[in-house]
């Protein structure tokens, strides 16, 4: 429908997580009809933080850093573990001023249907950091999901010992919930009353 680039950009656009046919079309048009400078920066910041980014050798969160912010912070618990999907969960449970340990990040969680099994939720980097850092809790921050039931399930089998306590966040997140989508609040209610599993 468009010239080449114009609908190369939309295309770009509709990659995005929530943006539709309509919405990347606005975009685009944004972009190329304002100032193009503004458009340029937009372009530079993309690249400099793709560029920037990396994973966190020891937790995997994405950050400038590694160690991330996180693990190089000495004053944080270090016997806990806040085991999370992706890197913005472990900025949605800082909010709440609830948890000062630390944090592993999955990146996946296991969905067969997608082909997406243990060896890609970095259980292995996990269990590692378990044994090797006199871990007595593990904390499952993950979305109450299918997905989410299955990887909890998993980790909960290969790490079940007497001696590390693994809980899981309550149940003041909707089933089938993001939480990504909840609010602070009931972000901080289920990290105070969670339960073992």
């Amino acid at each position: 429908m468009f010239e080449e680039n114009l609908e190369k950009l939309k295309d770009g656009f509709k990659q995005l997580p929530g943006i539709g046919e309509k919405t990347a079309e606005r975009l685009a048009f944004y972009l190329i009809s304002g100032d193009k400078q503004t458009a340029l920066n937009l372009a530079d910041l993309i690249t400099n933080s793709i560029n920037a980014i990396k994973r966190c050798e020891i937790c995997n969160m994405l950050s400038e850093n590694s160690p991330c912010f996180f693990c190089a912070d000495e004053n944080r618990v270090t016997n806990s573990i806040c085991v999370v999907e992706k890197t913005q969960d472990v900025y949605l449970i800082e909010d709440t001023n609830e948890y000062k340990g630390r944090y592993f990040v999955l990146g996946n969680l296991i969905s067969p249907i997608d082909g997406i099994g243990p060896k890609h939720i970095n259980f292995q980097k996990l269990e590692k950091l378990v044994k090797q850092g006199n871990i007595t809790e593990i904390i499952l921050a993950i979305n109450p999901s299918s997905t989410g039931e299955t990887t909890i399930a998993f980790i909960t089998s290969k790490l079940k010992k007497e001696e590390l306590k693994i809980t899981r966040l309550a149940t003041g997140l909707p089933v089938g919930g993001d939480i990504e989508y909840t609010s602070s609040k009931t972000l901080a209610s289920a990290l105070k009353n969670r339960n073992k599993v």
